[in-house]
């Protein structure tokens, strides 16, 4: 009981953490901070394939295996999402005429 507590008390704490520094961040940081997050999301796959290969239980194998879809899912959206806002700051080249 005492490690879902403290689990639940760190998960709280970072999202206050994390709520006060993307409020603070400027616009003009919001795509690399989005490829920092797509990053995050990277690592939170390897935890997740490392918790699916856990052979504990069926249920932890579901999970994990939900784990890594849904993590991928976000790391390669988040990616095309990021190349397309760089794509939109690029300077169009001028036709010859």
């Amino acid at each position: 009981m005492a490690a879902i507590v403290a689990s639940l008390f760190v998960f709280v704490l970072a999202s206050f953490v994390g709520f006060e520094v993307i409020n603070k961040v400027p616009p003009t940081l919001h795509t690399p901070l989005m490829s920092g997050a797509n990053a995050i999301s990277g690592i939170a796959v390897i935890g997740a394939l490392l918790i699916s290969s856990s052979t504990e239980s069926q249920l932890t194998t579901i999970l994990g295996l939900v784990a890594v879809v849904l993590a991928t899912i976000n790391v390669v959206g988040g990616f095309l999402v990021t190349d397309r806002m760089l794509q939109m700051f690029k300077k169009k080249e001028a036709k010859p005429s």
